[in-house]
């Protein structure tokens, strides 16, 4: 097992008084909830009032940052770019690539540090004033170690190169000089200026040798007795050996020619060119790398490294990349002094000069505020090959760690979690199971951002997510009485039970109002309406109702009957279906044949049979075979009734009205609520008999009272 951090720091809550009472918290995937208890710490329970309020701790607040959310959003471009050229990566372009794509990460870090300099003029405020000052340095320190790792890790430079692009590190990192070469400058005599030598002189300490040779022209202009000295100096400073990146010298021959133009610079110390003008004699001697003389002018070199760069230049040109550990900590300890012991920043640095990756990466976990410097840098150095050996004690590598940590931050919040979720797919080991338990605590505030959600648990395959999300939608609009919004989830869903349940609420709400909401997703059910047998009973039904007005009776009532008999129709919506009947039965020609009309008379016993009660004015079992019977007879199978119940004496058309009388006759004695508004006119005992037969009498009304 791998050594532990320290004690992690302490953060204070205001109003919460932990010495005096115990807390409780809960966990969340990006927060933490505080609040005191009613115990003490002894145990017991108090009643006296304590902190009224519950804490929300936040460990990642910076994705809330407007600003800094332009820093995520664009970075995660650049990740998912880098992911996927990466098998297009070989050889030397690979290298080329990867030095691209760490100053594409550079470039947004400088544009949000602009940015927020922009706000910071403008504000008002003098806490956002600090807060956003307090958000430029850690971006500053952000990329000034970034940088440096790109120098050491990625662009590997070695020795020669490597002192110039330290030399850029420091300039592009030290940049008080540009501001004050504006002001010189712009001065009506610089070399009056009362920081004309301040300027030199910090120009000197950055290597900035041509700027400082034209400032040595201007001293020269206006003082004619120091032309002399500023021309031996200038000459001095034109003529340093530096490895340009176009020469191709050996470092042999670098070393050569610097050490003889060192002998030459020691030689007009000596012999007291300089010794007229100190400001240029104190040139020379930081052109020589006299410690003393450089140590001097501290004031003017900001931090250790720029001091180690102005060293390494001056004494150590050609310094070897194994060897930048040694003078990172000399120059650290002749910088400080003694005096100060070193920031953390200081620590991130001097693990990076010492090449140490697995210590500047754990630096920044404990010094940074968020997880998206160390997530980003990982993923880089893991594409250059240099943390393939290294795996945490507890089951991923540190890439795939530090990436699933900085994902969990951005699903914390309400629109970055949609960058988390890329984060996540290029985790091999556990993205796709920390991808499923965070999408499913995102808040489905609206349908349009629950359909985001949706398609991104459809493109994955995460089939427990899609049926869970679905369910949910379709239980709000439930709740909403949204039915058809509520059918079409389920469907999604494949939730059978759930499809049956909104169903049933289509098919009540069909009886109390007698007509069909949302037809177009009814009639558009297809091949889903499978799903659920009350499903498909609703598909058909919407189909009979279609089939009925398109005047294809006999489809229609082909269709009717198979709901009934295929026991697939709720029992409790069949008096509805027999209603359905009667228009048919009523048509001048023959619809049901004879064996669906007996199906139709088992149907109707079926149910007289289930209510298991007799009703005043019910025909019994016999009346019902009559009854049925005549539409047999009206079907050219009268023969088979009995011929005392085959009333071949009546008109045909008398006697299908008093067929259909008499089948009205016995539903109206049904529960009649069952049926829908247009359809229980039909029970209404006073209309019975009046609504077909205004007198009845003759054989008619003795074959009813049969």
């Amino acid at each position: 097992m791998e050594e532990l951090d320290g004690e992690p720091t302490v953060t204070f809550i205001p109003g919460v008084n932990s010495k005096k009472r115990q807390m409780c918290f809960d966990w969340g995937p990006g927060e933490m909830l505080v609040c005191e208890t009613s115990f003490n710490q002894k145990g017991k329970s108090e009643t006296g009032p304590g902190c009224p309020f519950i804490h929300i701790i936040r460990k990642d607040i910076d994705v809330y940052s407007q600003i800094l959310r332009k820093l995520f959003n664009e970075s995660h471009g650049i990740f998912v770019g880098l992911q996927r050229i990466e098998e297009e990566l070989s050889g030397k372009s690979r290298k080329t690539q990867l030095v691209l794509v760490s100053k594409n990460y550079r470039s947004v870090i400088r544009a949000c540090m602009e940015e927020m300099h922009k706000v910071v003029v403008a504000t008002k405020d003098p806490a956002s004033g600090r807060q956003f000052s307090s958000q430029i340095s850690i971006l500053s320190a952000m990329e000034l170690i970034w940088n440096l790792c790109e120098i050491l890790f990625i662009e590997v430079a070695p020795a020669g190169p490597l002192l110039l692009h330290l030399l850029d590190w420091v300039r592009l990192h030290v940049c008080e000089v540009d501001s004050l070469s504006a002001d010189v400058l712009g001065s009506e005599n610089p070399s009056k200026h009362e920081s004309f030598w301040k300027l030199v002189t910090i120009l000197v300490l950055q290597g900035r040798l041509d700027e400082a040779r034209q400032m040595l022209s201007k001293e020269a202009d206006a003082n004619p007795t120091s032309v002399g000295m500023c021309r031996i100096l200038g000459d001095l400073m034109r003529t340093m050996p530096i490895l340009s990146p176009g020469n191709t010298q050996t470092l042999t021959e670098l070393e050569l020619k610097w050490q003889h133009w060192h002998e030459e610079c020691e030689r007009h110390l000596q012999d007291g060119t300089f010794a007229s003008s100190p400001h240029l004699e104190s040139l020379c001697k930081i052109m020589l790398g006299d410690e003393a003389a450089l140590l001097e002018q501290k004031e003017h070199m900001s931090n250790w490294y720029h001091f180690l760069v102005t060293r390494l230049l001056y004494s150590h040109p050609t310094v070897k990349p194994t060897d930048l550990h040694f003078y990172a900590q000399s120059s650290l300890d002749l910088f400080l002094g003694g005096e100060s012991s070193p920031e953390p920043l200081d620590n991130i640095l001097m693990a990076a000069f010492e090449f140490d990756i697995h210590q500047v990466i754990k630096e920044c976990s404990l010094t940074l505020s968020n997880w998206w410097f160390v997530a980003h840098l990982t993923d880089l150095l893991d594409h250059c090959k240099l943390l393939q050996s290294h795996n945490l004690y507890f089951g991923s590598n540190m890439r795939e760690f530090l990436l699933l940590e900085y994902a969990s931050g951005l699903f914390a919040h309400h629109s970055l979690w949609q960058l988390g979720v890329d984060y996540f797919d290029y985790c091999p080991e556990l993205g796709r199971v920390s991808l499923e338990l965070h999408i499913e605590r995102i808040p489905l505030s609206t349908e349009q951002k629950a359909l985001k959600v949706l398609r991104i648990c459809e493109q994955r395959q995460m089939t427990e997510q899609v049926r869970s999300i679905c369910k949910i939608l379709a239980m709000k609009a439930v709740r909403n009485n949204r039915l058809g919004s509520a059918l079409s989830w389920s469907i999604r869903a494949k939730d059978a039970a759930f499809a049956t349940l909104v169903s049933d609420r289509f098919l009540r709400d069909y009886c109390e109002r007698g007509c069909f909401s949302d037809l177009d997703l009814i009639d558009n059910l297809g091949p889903a309406m499978m799903l659920s047998d009350r499903l498909t009973f609703l598909g058909k039904y919407r189909e009979f109702h279609r089939l009925y007005g398109e005047k294809r009776f006999v489809d229609a009532a082909s269709l009717l009957l198979s709901l009934m008999t295929s026991q697939i129709a709720p029992r409790s919506f069949w008096m509805t279906l027999l209603t359905d009947a009667l228009p048919l039965l009523e048509q001048k020609q023959v619809i049901f044949s004879a064996e669906q009309t007996y199906e139709l008379m088992r149907c109707l016993e079926d149910l007289a049979s289930a209510s298991g009660r007799p009703v005043h004015g019910e025909p019994d079992a016999p009346q019902l075979q009559v009854i049925l019977a005549f539409w047999v007879g009206s079907s050219g199978d009268e023969e088979k009734l009995p011929p005392s119940r085959a009333p071949h004496h009546l008109p045909l058309q008398t006697l299908a009205s008093y067929k259909l009388m008499c089948l009205l006759n016995y539903l109206s004695t049904c529960n009649c609520d069952t049926l829908p508004p247009s359809r229980r006119k039909w029970g209404d005992s006073s209309v019975r008999v009046s609504l077909f037969f205004p007198v009845a009498q003759g054989p008619l009304h003795a074959a009813l009272l049969y």
